[in-house]
């Protein structure tokens, strides 16, 4: 099974990339993608090599990489347009505005020339929000399935209707993507080790400290930020690297740890600064929780355990 995971990562991360590694926009396009995916940002090669391990032929490509992407079109003869290649993908969800600035041949034009190149039985995409829902359906006559996956908010249904199938973390999800008529799956994250060998033996020195994504869509989270930066020291996620995980009440969150044990929950504001004064002041029973969570993740909540979840699923589906 051929896999093409198409992902694209944040602006900012890549410019510091290159600036951080002189002369590397001028290497060869091989040279460039592993440079990129040895960071391990985001979820990196994550996918692709675990999935080469069981057997599938499965490449990474990086769509939003100006200087990667130019390298790869100037190597096969691809046409592009130097201004195309700086316009955020983001834009092209714009109404009428984007449909003008995808017509300039850019990193949208180099990404399609990729995909007919390598022939996929699976487009595997992690940005819902790059492909235009047309050039989706132009594209699925060199493409056995399409497949994206998910766990922020959702781009408009333009965007979606041409995927086969939909996978999410967000269980709620689900019946949502099925009430378009797109086949759709629960499909949980999960922890490389290889982050662990990355790091090497780092000296804890922060005592908390909050980890993820913070926008106009998480309006919950940012009173509940305000809230803990006057009422506690400075949450969350890093069970993988022995952390303490005090995490928001989820209905699936015992599905994947077991609260008290594991990781810590918490309902409200009070509640969260209340458990993380408790663990400050009791930091061996926070050192026994993080321990388990790893211990946890460790055994169950890795990308090669997704990875074997995962072919079965696209299988059935291109059976299909």
């Amino acid at each position: 099974m051929r896999i093409l995971i198409v992902d694209t990562y944040y602006a900012r991360f890549l410019a510091a990339h290159y600036a951080s590694h002189r002369g590397l926009r001028h290497q060869d396009y091989s040279t460039q993608l592993a440079s990129i995916l040895a960071a391990a940002f985001g979820t990196s090669d994550f996918y692709s090599r675990h999935l080469n391990q069981l057997g599938c032929e499965a490449v990474d490509l990086v769509s939003n990489c100006a200087p990667l992407q130019a390298t790869w079109a100037r190597a096969h003869g691809v046409p592009f347009h130097e201004l195309a290649l700086k316009i955020p993908h983001r834009l092209y969800r714009l109404p009428v505005v984007g449909r003008h600035l995808a017509a300039l041949p850019g990193l949208l034009d180099v990404a399609i020339a990729q995909i007919r190149a390598y022939r996929p039985d699976v487009l595997y995409c992690q940005d819902l929000s790059f492909f235009p829902g047309d050039v989706l359906q132009s594209l699925k006559k060199d493409i056995g399935l399409v497949v994206g996956q998910i766990a922020c908010p959702l781009p408009s249904e333009s965007f979606l209707k041409s995927y086969d199938l939909i996978l999410t973390s967000f269980p709620h999800f689900v019946d949502r993507i099925r009430a378009m008529g797109i086949h759709s799956e629960y499909f949980r994250i999960a922890f490389d080790p290889r982050v662990l060998d990355l790091l090497g033996q780092v000296k804890k020195d922060i005592p908390v400290s909050f980890v993820g994504g913070i926008s106009r869509n998480h309006n919950k989270a940012i009173p509940l930020l305000e809230y803990l930066a006057a009422e506690t020291p400075i949450l969350f996620e890093a069970t993988g690297v022995g952390t303490l995980l005090i995490t928001d009440r989820k209905d699936n969150l015992g599905e994947l740890f077991e609260v008290g044990k594991e990781v810590v929950a918490y309902s409200t504001p009070e509640e969260a600064a209340d458990l993380i004064r408790y663990y400050l002041d009791h930091p061996d029973e926070a050192e026994q929780i993080a321990r388990a969570g790893q211990a946890r993740t460790l055994s169950e909540h890795t990308y090669r355990n997704r990875m074997e979840e995962l072919v079965p699923v696209l299988q059935h589906y291109l059976k299909r």
